[in-house]
């Protein structure tokens, strides 16, 4: 595209010189041919074009720079096209039309922008509605764009809504967010969506190509590769660094000026990086990091971009196709495939996983540089580590078996028993591209087996029996466990106990987690395993429940007593404040304490 054929915002000429314009503008499309990435919407548009089946409103959502707002003012262009011999919507932009330069330079009056981030209140919203009941100047549609619109306030949404549901036929709306979650669906129900997608990699360093080559500027390819990752699918992003670059390098866009730029590191050297870590070598390993970070590379930058070409190699082994990433270098598709085909999925996975909690703990570090060196030395000594499934395998391997081999100087006999080496060794070996033993990038070593005594039987915890609830609670007494003694008082009601079983149910108050606190301690406590349900009949009282009336209870009893009616009423203001009933022998026990006389003889008097 041409800067002549160019239809966004022309500089402003003062004299001969024009006042410079930044790629981002210069290039910024002005027809639908031009966008890039948003194929699906512009065939959903052009096949409502060409049926007549125009929406009243559309919401384009996605992240910063995929083109949202340059969207809205193609389709707003598209709404009011008119020409010499075209005179209704069309989505063939070819020909400038009568009110295509006003719209795409913000200038027309039927097309409206506004920023919901600065006009949130319902009064913006309440203008709008005044406004849109009047016919349009000039163009066929009164289009009003809203950018930002999750900003905008609760009422001034519901405002909006009838207004939406039902606009005069010469209305159109285009909304366009970043928060899509942030938009009531209310409006949302009411509008066609369009989710604009983040450009491809590999079509971000073709357009970035195209603008350089227009612009006389020489860049390298690995420089391209790395702004469009660096623009994480955003257009508008990839051009801003481009410029920036351009300015760094005085005219010429080379590798290093943007590595050195964004503080990245070299993508061949954390290749190097990621090798040594994966051998287990400490020493090379923090050798390499600390070299990168003298050069200018952020540490949490050069672990992102381990993490990044740790999860390349993943993928890499389940779809090799993806070696065909323009936005790759030709170390990572070779380098990449190599280690694909050596690396286990287990230790990839397990790299990944301790470079995610890494990263963060090095972004927030008062020192980066340790404590990124500390996460090496941890992927490094877990490189040379089996997994745990590896480490289990290798123990059942090393354990006697009833119809084993014979046993020659400790290790099985046969020509399986890779020399001598002990299971831990084999498992140390590097793996085939379809196994699942671990992958260290070194040479297997034989360990000699160590003997490994047979535990010791312990002994069963005897089984404790339960009958009542009130059981259960000394149990709980007896461990002590005071706090969960109340909750078994305040919160349980009975309905069944049987032995291994209990059905009960639970007042309001009772923690969610109270059941399986039960059958756990009960488990520990009693030696066998319970079943602990809810259940769905009336269950008795509480514990607590039953010692209030109890209570209750003796205290009726001791106001009827005629002992203690005599003392209340003898001494005025007396009240009971306690009932205590002293524990009193068994009869049969107090007559067996009582001294025993000899019987008297029937002949004395």
């Amino acid at each position: 595209m041409s800067e002549a054929g160019n239809l966004g915002p022309q500089s402003l000429e003062t004299g001969k010189a024009a006042a410079y314009r930044v790629l981002a503008r210069k290039y910024r499309p002005s027809n639908f041919s031009e966008l890039i990435g948003q194929e699906p919407m512009v065939r959903t548009l052009t096949n409502a074009f060409a049926t007549g089946r125009i929406a009243q409103a559309w919401m384009l959502t996605g992240v910063r720079g995929v083109g949202k707002t340059t969207t809205a003012r193609i389709l707003a262009r598209a709404l009011n096209y008119k020409t010499a011999t075209v005179d209704q919507p069309s989505v063939d932009l070819s020909i400038l039309g009568e009110h295509c330069q006003a719209i795409m330079e913000g200038r027309h009056v039927d097309v409206i922008e506004m920023d919901a981030a600065s006009h949130t209140g319902i009064d913006d919203i309440r203008d709008i509605i005044d406004r849109v009941r009047y016919a349009p100047v000039s163009a066929r549609y009164k289009v009003y764009i809203i950018d930002e619109v999750h900003m905008l306030s609760n009422q001034a949404f519901n405002g909006l809504l009838k207004t939406l549901e039902e606009p005069p036929p010469h209305v159109k709306f285009i909304f366009a967010t970043t928060e899509i979650r942030k938009v009531p669906i209310t409006v949302l129900s009411r509008c066609q969506r369009f989710d604009l997608r983040r450009i491809d990699a590999g079509a971000l360093v073709g357009h970035l190509s195209s603008i350089a080559a227009k612009e006389g500027i020489t860049v390298d390819d690995e420089a391209l590769a790395m702004i469009a990752r660096a623009a994480e699918g955003s257009a508008r992003d990839s051009l801003s660094i481009l410029d920036q670059a351009i300015a760094h390098g005085s005219g010429t866009v080379s590798a290093e000026a943007v590595r050195a730029m964004l503080g990245l590191a070299d993508r061949a050297r954390i290749i190097d990086l990621f090798e040594h870590v994966m051998k287990g070598d400490v020493a090379a390993a923090l050798a390499e990091f600390r070299a990168q970070y003298d050069t200018g590379a952020d540490p949490a930058a050069v672990l992102t971009d381990l993490a990044e070409f740790n999860h390349l190699v993943t993928r890499l082994r389940f779809v090799p196709a993806a070696a065909d990433d323009a936005s790759l270098s030709e170390d990572e598709r070779r380098r990449g495939a190599e280690f694909a085909c050596t690396l286990s999925v287990r230790v990839l996975s397990r790299a990944w996983q301790m470079l995610l909690k890494g990263i963060p703990e090095v972004q927030s570090s008062n020192r980066p540089v340790s404590a990124g060196e500390m996460v090496l030395i941890r992927l490094a000594h877990a490189a040379d580590l089996p997994t745990l499934d590896e480490a289990l395998k290798s123990l059942e391997g090393a354990a006697p078996q009833s119809n084993a081999a014979p046993r020659v100087n400790g290790a099985p006999a046969g020509p399986g028993n890779g020399g001598g080496a002990s299971a831990v060794a084999q498992a140390r070996m590097p793996a085939s591209p379809g196994g699942a033993q671990t992958m260290r990038l070194v040479e297997a070593q034989p360990v000699p087996e160590t003997f490994v005594p047979a535990p010791e039987p312990v002994a069963e915890a005897p089984v404790v029996p339960v009958k009542t609830l009130a059981d259960i609670v000394a149990l709980a007494d007896a461990n002590r466990d005071m706090a969960f003694k109340v909750l078994l008082k305040r919160c349980v009601r009975p309905v069944r106990i049987e032995p291994g079983r209990l059905d009960v149910t639970l007042t309001d108050d009772a923690p969610k987690m109270l059941l399986n606190d039960l059958t756990a301690k009960l488990r520990a406590w009693t030696g066998r395993n319970w079943l602990v349900s809810l259940s769905k009949e009336e269950g008795g009282q509480t514990l607590a429940e039953m010692e209030t009336t109890k209570r209750e209870n003796a205290f009726s009893d001791a106001k009827s007593d005629p002992t203690v009616a005599a003392i209340l009423a003898r001494f005025p203001g007396a009240k009971i404040i306690d009932v205590r009933i002293p524990d009193v022998p068994d009869v049969e026990e107090a007559e067996a304490d009582l001294p025993v006389e000899p019987a008297a003889d029937d002949d004395e008097t």
